[in-house]
C-alpha cells in the first residue's frame, strides 16, 4: 500500500490511506433499489386492496340474491372471500320450526376455499331435532356482524323476584 503525504494546517503528517477505486455497487444502485422497494411494498397494499374490495364484492352479491330472491346458491363465494371481505356470519333459517340462527364462518370446520353453498347440507336444526331427524336450515345472508342474539334462558320466577 503507498504511503501519501498529507498536509495538515497544524503540521505535516504521514497518513496511511487507500488508493481511490470505483463507486461500491450499494452507492451506485442504493437508492434506485430503496425507491423500487418503496413502490413494490405501495403496489402490493394497492393490490391486497384491490382484492379485499373484490371479496366485500362478491359476498355482498350473494347475501343480497340470497335474502332477496332465496337463491340461486351457486357460484358463492367461498369461506376465505367472505371473511376476508369482512363478512363473518351467516344467517341461516330452519325449515320447520322456522327458528333463525348466526353462524361464524371462522369456526366452521372446513377448508377456507369451501364454497359457501356446500355448507347447506351440513346445517341442521338443533332446536327442533329429533333423535332420528335433524331438519335442514336454508341460509338466508351473509353479515359483517352477529344480527341474531343468542337464545337467553330466563327463569319463569325471575319476574317475581324483582
Amino acid at each position: 500500500m503507498p504511503q501519501i503525504l498529507v498536509a495538515l494546517r497544524s503540521r505535516a503528517k504521514l497518513a496511511v490511506m487507500a488508493p481511490m477505486g470505483s463507486k461500491s455497487r450499494e452507492v451506485i444502485y442504493g437508492g434506485r433499489i430503496i425507491g423500487a422497494k418503496i413502490r413494490a411494498e405501495g403496489a402490493q397494499e394497492a393490490a391486497q386492496k384491490a382484492v379485499r374490495e373484490a371479496d366485500r364484492a362478491a359476498a355482498e352479491l350473494w347475501s343480497i340474491r340470497m335474502e332477496a330472491y332465496g337463491g340461486p346458491a351457486q357460484p358463492s363465494p367461498t369461506i376465505a372471500q367472505c371473511l376476508n371481505g369482512g363478512y363473518g356470519w351467516l344467517q341461516v333459517k330452519c325449515h320447520r320450526c322456522e327458528t333463525e340462527a348466526s353462524i361464524p364462518l371462522e369456526h366452521v370446520r372446513r377448508p377456507r376455499d369451501t364454497p359457501i353453498w356446500k355448507l347447506e347440507a351440513a346445517l341442521k336444526c338443533r332446536s327442533c331435532r329429533t333423535p332420528r331427524y335433524s331438519p335442514r336450515v336454508h341460509m338466508i345472508k351473509l353479515t359483517q356482524q352477529r344480527e341474531i342474539a343468542p337464545y337467553k334462558w330466563v327463569h319463569p320466577d325471575d319476574d317475581e323476584r324483582q
